[in-house]
């Protein structure tokens, strides 16, 4: 299983991410990225989350491995 998130202090912004994944990534009130927990964790990562991940200029877009 993995999950995605976003770094809060890494994020500008520039909304890449929602662009290539809006039904996985989300904006707060200030315009930054973030991924609701119900949205976060994935059996395999689709591609339109990789292009997210390889597409943000910040590098603020983490994915990880959990326990299932």
């Amino acid at each position: 299983m993995q999950r995605v998130s976003v770094d809060p202090a890494k994020c500008q912004g520039h909304a890449r991410c929602l662009a290539f994944a809006p039904d996985v990534f989300d904006f707060d009130d200030e315009g930054y990225a973030f991924v609701p927990d119900d949205r976060a964790q994935f059996e395999e990562l689709p591609n339109p989350v990789k292009l997210a991940v390889a597409n943000c200029p910040e590098r603020a877009i983490s994915v990880s491995e959990v326990a299932e």
